[in-house]
C-alpha cells in the first residue's frame, strides 16, 4: 500500500520546532550538499561537534555576559520526577538538577574549544560540519527563527591575513551560490557577537566591522562572515605556530533558513527543489 505523505510542514511538536515533510527534507539536504561546497574548495575538514557544551567551557569565551538570553541549559529529572511523569503528571514545577552543560547555539563553539590548547601551525585549520543548535528566542517564526535548527560552518584558524582570504572567498560563495539558485540577497553590517560592547575590542569593531550578514527578501539573515581577530585564540591558548595566537573567522549557514528562502523565492518547496535540481 502507498502512503502519501502530507504536504508542506507538518504539525509543529512544540513552540520554535518543525518537523519537514519529504520535498521540505529533501530541499534541506540538498542545499546542506551545495552548502559544503565552501568546505570542499577550501579544503576544510569535515567533523562532527559535540552535542553538549560545558558551561566553564563557555565562560571562557564570555557567552553568558554576551547572550545570557540564549543559552538553552541541560538538567537532570530526579526519579520523584519521573515517577510523576509515568503517572500522568507534567513537566511543570518539576525540580531539575544543574549538569553544567549546555546546548549549543553554534556550531563552532564545540569545535573550537576542543581545539583549546592545541597549535595549528603556520599553515593554518580549517574545518566544517552542520551542527543541530539551540536557541532562546523571545518568539519563533515558522523556519525563520526556531528553537532547534542547523547550522553549517567553515571555520578557519591561523594567520589574520588567512583569516581575512577566508572570510573573502566565503562571500564571494554565497554571492555565487546565490545567484545559481536564484535568491536576491542583501548584504549588511551586522553587530559582532563575540566582544563585549563595553571593551575596547567593541569600539575597535565599530570601525572596523567585523561581521555581516547575508538576508533574503523578507530580511532573513541566512548567511553570515565573521572575524574573530585572535580572541579565540587568545581564550583557549590557540597558537599558529610561530605567528602567536591564532586569528580565526568563520562562515555560517543557517539551513532551514536556506530553505525558507528557496520557497519564499519560488513560490513552493516544489519549485525550489526543481530550481535545486538545475545546479
Amino acid at each position: 500500500m502507498t502512503i502519501t505523505p502530507p504536504a508542506g510542514l507538518l504539525s509543529s511538536p512544540g513552540p520554535g520546532l518543525a518537523v519537514l515533510d519529504p520535498t521540505h527534507t529533501a530541499l534541506f539536504h540538498g542545499l546542506d550538499r551545495l552548502l559544503s561546497g565552501l568546505a570542499e574548495g577550501l579544503a576544510a575538514h569535515e567533523v562532527l561537534g559535540p552535542p553538549l557544551l560545558p558551561a566553564e567551557g563557555l565562560v571562557r569565551l564570555d557567552y553568558f555576559r554576551n547572550f545570557p538570553h540564549l543559552g538553552v541549559p541541560v538538567g537532570r529529572l530526579s526519579t520523584d520526577a519521573y515517577e510523576a511523569l509515568s503517572d500522568g503528571g507534567t513537566p511543570d514545577g518539576l525540580p531539575l538538577s544543574t549538569t553544567g552543560y549546555f546546548l549549543p547555539s553554534a556550531t563552532c563553539y564545540g569545535l573550537l574549544l576542543a581545539l583549546t590548547g592545541r597549535d595549528v601551525g603556520d599553515s593554518g585549520l580549517r574545518l566544517s560540519g552542520t551542527g543541530r543548535c539551540f536557541r532562546n528566542e523571545t518568539h519563533y517564526d515558522g523556519l525563520r527563527r526556531l528553537w532547534g535548527f542547523h547550522m553549517r560552518e567553515v571555520i578557519y584558524l591561523g594567520t589574520k591575513d588567512g583569516a581575512i582570504e577566508h572570510l573573502e572567498r566565503g562571500g564571494e560563495f554565497v554571492e555565487q551560490l546565490a545567484d545559481r539558485l536564484g535568491l536576491d540577497l542583501t548584504r549588511a553590517t551586522a553587530d559582532d557577537p563575540f566582544y563585549d560592547r563595553g571593551t575596547s575590542r567593541a569600539k575597535l569593531m565599530a570601525l572596523d566591522p567585523v561581521k555581516h550578514e547575508y538576508s533574503a527578501a523578507d530580511g532573513t539573515a541566512i548567511a553570515s562572515v565573521n572575524r574573530h581577530r585572535n580572541f579565540f585564540g587568545e581564550r583557549l591558548g590557540i597558537r599558529a605556530g610561530t605567528s602567536g595566537p591564532a586569528h580565526s573567522s568563520c562562515v555560517a549557514f543557517g539551513v532551514e533558513r536556506w530553505v525558507h528562502a528557496m520557497v519564499l523565492t519560488h513560490g513552493s518547496a516544489d519549485a525550489a527543489l526543481a530550481v535545486l535540481a538545475d545546479v
